[in-house]
C-alpha cells in the first residue's frame, strides 16, 4: 500500500451529493455490489483496522456495525420523510452482521436497504403530487417540524402522509408569500417532486457504494471518507485549483446542463461564443467524433464529456439562451486547455481608516484566503505555475510593502483547511525560522514541523481572523501566530479539528493502471500546537472575541460523538515575539466603544440572534397571516437599514432589494440573475472584518504613543515582532 505525497487538514469533506438531477430512464440498480467494490471494500477494512496506517484503527465488531447502519440510514434519509419505523425494524437484520459482510466484501445488505429508499422516495413523491391537485388552508396554527434528526422514524405511512402534508403546505406558502399565483406554484412544486424522484431513480452502483462506504468510514472518524475515482478526482480538482477543460462552471435545469459561468482566462472565455444561460445539448469528441444527445443526463456525467486532456478537442452542442428550449441548435469546437480556478484563490483589498479622534489615518491590507490550496502534482513536477496559497499570499503582501500599508488582516473565516504543508509554509511567511505544529503518530512518535526559512514576508502589525468554520490548517496557521506572538487573533473559536489527513490510492496496491478503486482520507495523525496543547474540540481562542455566529453545540468538532479527545504533549522551544496581554484589555474598550454606533455591527449582532432564536424552533408556522407579518417585519428592516445607511454615509447593500425568500430551489431560479446575485455577496458591508481592521489599527496606535506598553508588548528590538519604533 502507497500513500500520496501530500498531506490533508480538511474539516468538510467534498462528497457526492444525494440528489443528482438525472436522466428519468433509470437503469435497474443491481442487487449487489460488483467485483471491484467488493474489492475496495475489503481494501479499505484493511486501511482502517491496521493501526498502520489509521490513527485509531476499529475493529468492525457488533457495536461499530449499528453505527454504520445508523450512519447509512441517515446518509440517506437524514431527515426521516421516507422510511418509517417498521422499514427500519427489518433492516435491523442485517446489523449484526455488516462488519464481518464489510470485511468480507458482501454488501448486498447495502443494496437492498437502497432499493426499499429508492421505492418510498417514489411513493413518497407521488403523493406530494398528489397533493398539489388540492388547495390549503393557512389560516390555522399547524407547524412544520423541519429539523427531524432527533426525533422517531415515523411508525406507519399515516404519520409520514401527515408529514408530508406539512412539508407540501411550507413549500407551497413559500411560493405563495413570494408572490406566485396558484397554477404557477402548482407547476412549480410538480416539477420539484418530480426531479426529485427521477434524480434518486438515477443513483448508479457506485453512488450507492460510495454512500455505504463513507458512512463505514465516517463511523471510524469523521474526517475519513472514501472517494469513487470519479469524486477523487473532483477533490483533487479543488485542492490544485485547477482543472482541464473548456472552463465553464454548469449547472442543471430540469433536463438540461446550463452554462452559469463562464471562467476567465479558460478557452470558452477566449472564443467569447458561449455565455451564460446557453443550454448544453450534445458533446462530441474531437472535430469529427459523433456528437452524443445528453439532454437528461446527470451533470456529472455531462461534465465527464466535456472535460479532456489538455491540447484535445471537445464539440458542443447548444441552445443560445435567448433562443428558449426549443431554439436551433448551434455547435462549437473548443480545445480544452488547464483552467485556473482564480475565483477560489487568494484575494486582497486595502481598508482605509479615516484619521478619527486625534488618531492618524490608516490603511490595512486585507488578504480573504478560502483555503489552503496546493496543486500536489504541479509542485511533484516542479512546475513553475503550480497552484499554492503560499504563493499566492505573499504576491499579495508584496503588493501591500510597496504600497506601504499600516497593516494585514488575514481573513480564515470558513477556511475549512487544506494541506499541512501550505499551512507550515504560511505561517513562515511572517516568522523567521522555528516550529510551526507538532504531528503525532499512532504510534506515539512525535514529528516538529518547522518553517526553515529564513526570510519574512511581511514583519508588521498583523491579525488573523477566524470564525467557527476555520478549521484545520487554518488552527494550525492561527495557533502558531498566536503562540508565537505574532499577531491578534480576532473573531469566534474555530471549530476544533485537529487530527491529519493522508490520501491512499487504493489503485497503487495491486498497481492498476486505470482508476478502479478509488481513494481513502484517512486519519493518521494528530497535531498538536508548539505550546503543546491540541486545537481538538477546544479551537483556537480568539484574543478579541466576537459574538458567536453559530452554536457551538450545533457545529464544530464536539458535536461528533466519535471525535478524538482533547489532550496536550510537551512544547517546544519557540520564539516569543511578543505578549499581547497587556494590550487586550485597551483593545476590548476601545472595540466595544467603536461598536456601540457601528450601525452594521450592530445590525449583523441582531440578525445573528435572529437566526439562532429561529434555528432554535427548529419548525416554522403553517400560519399565512403570521408568515406574512414576519416577511414583510424584514422588509421594512431591510429597507429601513438601508435607508439609514444613505443618510450615515454609509456603504450601500447591493442586495437590501431582494426579497426575503423567493421560494425557489437554487436550480429552479434565473442562471443569468442568481449568479449576478452571487457576485454581489462579497460586495456587501462586511463589518467584522472593518472592525478587525479598526483593531489592529489601535494596537498600531496604542503601541506607538506608548512606549513602555510597546516594550512590554514587543520587546524585541528587531524582527517581526517589531510594529513600532
Amino acid at each position: 500500500m502507497k500513500f500520496k505525497a501530500s498531506v490533508f487538514l480538511l474539516a468538510f469533506a467534498l462528497t457526492t451529493p444525494l440528489a443528482l438531477f438525472a436522466r428519468t430512464d433509470a437503469p435497474a440498480l443491481p442487487a449487489a455490489s460488483t467485483a471491484d467494490q467488493s474489492t475496495t471494500a475489503k481494501l479499505v477494512y484493511g486501511l482502517l483496522s491496521d493501526s498502520r496506517y489509521a490513527y485509531r484503527p476499529r475493529a468492525l465488531d457488533e457495536a461499530t456495525s449499528k453505527e454504520v447502519f445508523k450512519k447509512y440510514l441517515e446518509t440517506l434519509d437524514g431527515s426521516k420523510q421516507f422510511f418509517t419505523q417498521a422499514d427500519v425494524d427489518k433492516f435491523a437484520a442485517f446489523q449484526a452482521n455488516l462488519g464481518s459482510n464489510i470485511a468480507a466484501g458482501q454488501l448486498e445488505p447495502a443494496f437492498q436497504v437502497f432499493a426499499v429508499y429508492r421505492q418510498r422516495v417514489d411513493e413518497r413523491i407521488g403523493y406530494a403530487r398528489k397533493l398539489l391537485k388540492q388547495d390549503f388552508d393557512f389560516n390555522g396554527s399547524e407547524k412544520f417540524e423541519y429539523d427531524r434528526k432527533d426525533v422517531p422514524w415515523p411508525k406507519d405511512n399515516q404519520e409520514l402522509d401527515e408529514l408530508w402534508r406539512k412539508s407540501v403546505m411550507n413549500d407551497w406558502l413559500r411560493l405563495k408569500l413570494a408572490g406566485k399565483k396558484p397554477e404557477d406554484i402548482r407547476k412549480t412544486l410538480d416539477k420539484r417532486y418530480a426531479n426529485l424522484a427521477d434524480s434518486v431513480k438515477e443513483l448508479k452502483s457506485e453512488d450507492v457504494f460510495q454512500f455505504f462506504m463513507n458512512a463505514y468510514t465516517n463511523t471510524v472518524d469523521p474526517h475519513t471518507d472514501y472517494f469513487t475515482p470519479r469524486t477523487a478526482e473532483n477533490f483533487n480538482q479543488q485542492m490544485s485549483l485547477s482543472l482541464e477543460g473548456i472552463g465553464a462552471q454548469l449547472q442543471k435545469q430540469d433536463d438540461m446542463v446550463v452554462i452559469r459561468e463562464v471562467i476567465p482566462g479558460g478557452p470558452a472565455a477566449v472564443d467569447g461564443t458561449l455565455k451564460p444561460g446557453d443550454r448544453i445539448v450534445g458533446v462530441g469528441q474531437g472535430k469529427s467524433g459523433q456528437v452524443e444527445d445528453v439532454i437528461g443526463w446527470r451533470i456529472d456525467d455531462v461534465v465527464a464529456k466535456i472535460r479532456g486532456d489538455k491540447d484535445t478537442q471537445v464539440r458542443l452542442e447548444y441552445i443560445p439562451a435567448e433562443a428558449g428550449v426549443d431554439g436551433k441548435h448551434r455547435q462549437l469546437l473548443l480545445t480544452r486547455q488547464k483552467v485556473r480556478l482564480a475565483e477560489q484563490a487568494a484575494k486582497g483589498e486595502t481598508i482605509t481608516l479615516p484619521a478619527k479622534d486625534g488618531e492618524p489615518a490608516r490603511r490595512v491590507g486585507v488578504i480573504k484566503l478560502p483555503a489552503f490550496y496546493q496543486d500536489f502534482e504541479g509542485r511533484r513536477r516542479n512546475a513553475s505555475d503550480y497552484a499554492s496559497a503560499t504563493r499566492d499570499v505573499a504576491k499579495l503582501l508584496a503588493g501591500f510593502k510597496t504600497d506601504k500599508v499600516n497593516g494585514v488582516v488575514l481573513d480564515l473565516r470558513n477556511n475549512g483547511g487544506g494541506s499541512l504543508d501550505e499551512a507550515i509554509e504560511l505561517t513562515g511567511l511572517f516568522i523567521e525560522q522555528g516550529p510551526v505544529v507538532q504531528v503525532r503518530e499512532s504510534g506515539g512518535r512525535v514529528t516538529v514541523n518547522s518553517d526553515d526559512n529564513p526570510a519574512v514576508a511581511w514583519d508588521g502589525p498583523l491579525a488573523v481572523l477566524i470564525n467557527r468554520g476555520s478549521a484545520s490548517a487554518s488552527e494550525i496557521f492561527a495557533g502558531a501566530i498566536q503562540d508565537y506572538g505574532r499577531g491578534l487573533i480576532i473573531g469566534e473559536t474555530s471549530f476544533g479539528k485537529g487530527t491529519v489527513q493522508n490520501i491512499v490510492d487504493l489503485d497503487r496496491w495491486p498497481a492498476n493502471e486505470t482508476d478502479r478503486f478509488g481513494q481513502v482520507k484517512l486519519t493518521i495523525a494528530q497535531f498538536f500546537r508548539v505550546s503543546g496543547s491540541s486545537t481538538q474540540h477546544k479551537g483556537v481562542v480568539p484574543d478579541i472575541a466576537f459574538p458567536a455566529s453559530v452554536d457551538a453545540t450545533e457545529f464544530g468538532e464536539s458535536t461528533y460523538p466519535n471525535a478524538l479527545p482533547w489532550t496536550r504533549i510537551a512544547a517546544v522551544p519557540h520564539t516569543q515575539y511578543g505578549n499581547f496581554a497587556p494590550l487586550l484589555p485597551k483593545l476590548e474598550t476601545l472595540h466595544a466603544s467603536r461598536i456601540a454606533s457601528d450601525k452594521e455591527f450592530q445590525w449583523w449582532e441582531e440578525d445573528v440572534q435572529q437566526f439562532r432564536t429561529e434555528a432554535a424552533k427548529k419548525y416554522v408556522v403553517l400560519n399565512e397571516a403570521e408568515r406574512r407579518a414576519e416577511r414583510e417585519k424584514q422588509d421594512v428592516q431591510r429597507k429601513q437599514r438601508q435607508e439609514m445607511r444613505k443618510q450615515l454615509g454609509l456603504p450601500l447593500d447591493p442586495l437590501a432589494d431582494d426579497s426575503s425568500d423567493d421560494g425557489l430551489t437554487g436550480n429552479e431560479r434565473d442562471i443569468i440573475k442568481d449568479a449576478a446575485r452571487e457576485k454581489l455577496v462579497d460586495k456587501r458591508p462586511d463589518p467584522l472584518l472593518r472592525e478587525s481592521a479598526s483593531i489592529l489599527a489601535d494596537a498600531l496606535n496604542l503601541l506607538e504613543k506608548d512606549h513602555p506598553l510597546s516594550v512590554q508588548v514587543l520587546p524585541q528590538s528587531t524582527g517581526p515582532g517589531r510594529w513600532a519604533d
